[in-house]
């Protein structure tokens, strides 16, 4: 990966021709999915009390000073993926705390939500169809999360480490939409002092030197 040697800042990663993966042509056929539109507009509906809500920076970058969505994402994965190793040690002296971990992912669910809400107000339209479809994607997976805690509580272990799984599955389909819109496409507030400090102009003149 090229890098500028006075900042170490990476540059773009060149591909050639025809070597597109087919990963990157779907997400990019999701952002001109007009049926997405539909949803578009109800996460749009969702968003417009937040949007008028005087305090709604806070829920992006105003605590810390850039997208606050992405840092608590880490908390129901995290707390979803030990689950899973758990589950998948098989041992029954894990069950309990395999399923305060679900639990535990799924008290971080709202705030989660609410600041991806938030930062999804102020994308663009296609952006905000591949969002749409993340935030869907998540009801699923914290759906099937739910079920499994539900499950667990009935020592029907076996049932909630099933659907564990599955919300394992559709939680990462959805966080690869998530990583597609903040490192691909940049979706994500910040401060103001980030956009013309010395790291920024040095990445302009490697992006622009290559």
């Amino acid at each position: 990966m090229p890098s500028s040697p006075e900042s170490g800042v990476p540059g773009p990663v060149a591909t050639r021709p025809g070597t597109t993966p087919a990963l990157v042509t779907a997400t990019q056929r999701l952002e001109q999915a007009t049926a997405l539109d539909g949803p578009r507009r109800f996460y749009g509906m969702l968003a417009r009390p937040l949007e008028r809500w005087s305090g709604s920076e806070l829920l992006r970058s105003g605590l810390v000073g850039h997208a606050l969505h992405p840092v608590l994402t880490d908390v129901p994965l995290g707390c979803w993926t030990a689950a899973s190793i758990l589950d998948l040690g098989g041992r029954p002296s894990d069950r309990q705390a395999s399923r305060r971990l679900v639990g535990a992912g799924l008290a971080a669910v709202g705030p989660t939500a609410v600041t991806g809400l938030a930062e999804w107000a102020r994308t663009g339209r296609e952006a905000q169809r591949v969002g749409a479809l993340h935030g869907a994607l998540n009801v699923v997976a914290t759906s099937l999360y739910l079920t499994s805690y539900v499950a667990r509580g009935r020592r029907r272990h076996g049932l909630g480490v099933a659907t564990a799984l599955a919300g394992a599955a559709v939680a990462g389909a959805s966080a690869y939409l998530g990583g597609h819109l903040t490192t691909a496409r940049k979706v994500g507030s910040r401060d103001p002092a980030y956009a013309s400090d010395r790291v920024q102009d040095e990445l302009g003149s490697t992006v622009a030197g290559s």
